[in-house]
């Protein structure tokens, strides 16, 4: 299977693919000009939490494939891929590519391929940071067109490790730099260590999004926060929300994790520390109960109907003046549109920069 996903050797190395010259049924080609090639640079976004892509190939392929096609975007963000990486028990992982060394896993990684492999994935390439175990992990498609110049999988600059659980894919393109995260959940005690453990995430990204650079950022993925009361269905009930009557000491831990205080603060800190903007609120000013959530809870039970906007398009501000839409694709508390998962894709599109 290695001939559909060729993995970057040294960043920056990978050579540019060569486009087929037709175009297969279902399938968005790029321009093959090589000179139009020169000038694009991807405008068209998609990020999604799938929970679980081996689940979603094997029942919900069709319909998501539907979207693509339809949506036609140049990059796709992937989280919670929750497949492992390769390498035998005991040894080494190899969290870029996926596991295979079992008859189980080769069945798994044939299942997932041959989605990918099939219209309209064909055209893209992808990027894996995964995890040792089915958890978590990452992907990132990208239209063969609109190679990246470099592709890491850490916020440390200086690593060239992947980072735990194959929570980050960066990818740097000519204009901008496209970081795809997967953020851990906060959990519900500080005695497991959950708090800590998003409390360092948090700095981590604040130090990241403060780095100078010279190109802007478009930050998407899974961010398990909801920034302001108008991110949530039920405001009321996320912040009374405990699990198995326990309270937290601290007033500011209190709450479902992704709406507690000190998150949503964090949260505050690195937008505006970094200079981003939340491209969704951007457009959309105003609650929209039917369509502006990403994550809805299970529709049995006392989840029933609520939802929460947790997954985001985060840009640059010198781009916010090119944000076309930024839109949720799941509505209803019966998860139309979600394909399967507890999160619906989120899209954002960008105008053409303006020649310099």
């Amino acid at each position: 299977m290695k001939r559909f996903f060729k993995p970057i050797e040294k960043e920056g190395s990978a050579k540019k693919p060569t486009l087929s010259p037709s175009k297969k049924d279902g399938e968005n080609n790029c321009e093959t000009s090589q000179e139009e090639n020169k000038k694009e640079e991807p405008l068209k976004f998609v990020t999604w939490n799938a929970n679980s892509l081996l689940l979603r190939a094997k029942n919900n392929w069709p319909e998501f494939s539907k979207f693509v096609t339809n949506f036609d975007p140049d990059v796709i963000a992937i989280q919670e891929v929750r497949m492992p990486a390769a390498g035998s028990k005991d040894s080494p992982k190899n969290p870029g590519e996926l596991k295979d060394d079992t008859k189980p896993s080769r069945e798994e990684k044939q299942i997932l391929i041959r989605a990918l492999s099939s219209p309209p994935f064909g055209n893209y390439q992808i990027w894996w940071s995964l995890a040792d175990s089915k958890y978590a992990g990452t992907a990132l498609l990208v239209k063969k067109c609109f190679q990246p110049k470099i592709v890491s999988f850490s916020l440390d600059k200086a690593a060239s490790k992947h980072e735990p659980d194959g929570r980050v894919i960066l990818a740097e393109f000519e204009n901008f730099r496209l970081l795809n995260t997967y953020a851990p959940n906060n959990g519900w005690k500080e005695e497991e260590n959950s708090f800590q453990r998003r409390r360092k995430w948090d700095k981590r990204m604040l130090e990241f999004v403060t780095q100078h650079s010279e190109k802007p950022l478009i930050w998407c993925g899974d961010l398990n926060v909801s920034h302001e009361e108008i991110d949530v269905s039920h405001p009321e009930f996320f912040s009374a929300a405990k699990l198995n009557g326990y309270i937290p000491p601290n007033k500011e831990d209190r709450g479902q994790p992704g709406f507690t205080l000190s998150e949503r603060k964090r949260f505050g800190a690195v937008l505006k520390e970094g200079r981003l903007i939340d491209a969704y609120r951007f457009l959309h000013k105003e609650k929209d109960m039917d369509c502006g959530f990403s994550w809805s809870g299970h529709p049995i039970g006392k989840y029933r109907g609520k939802r929460m906007r947790i997954d985001y398009f985060i840009v640059s501000e010198e781009l916010k003046n090119r944000i076309v839409a930024c839109e949720m694709h799941g509505q209803g508390i019966e998860l139309e549109g979600f394909y399967g998962s507890d999160h619906c894709p989120v899209s954002l599109e960008l105008s053409q920069a303006n020649p310099a």
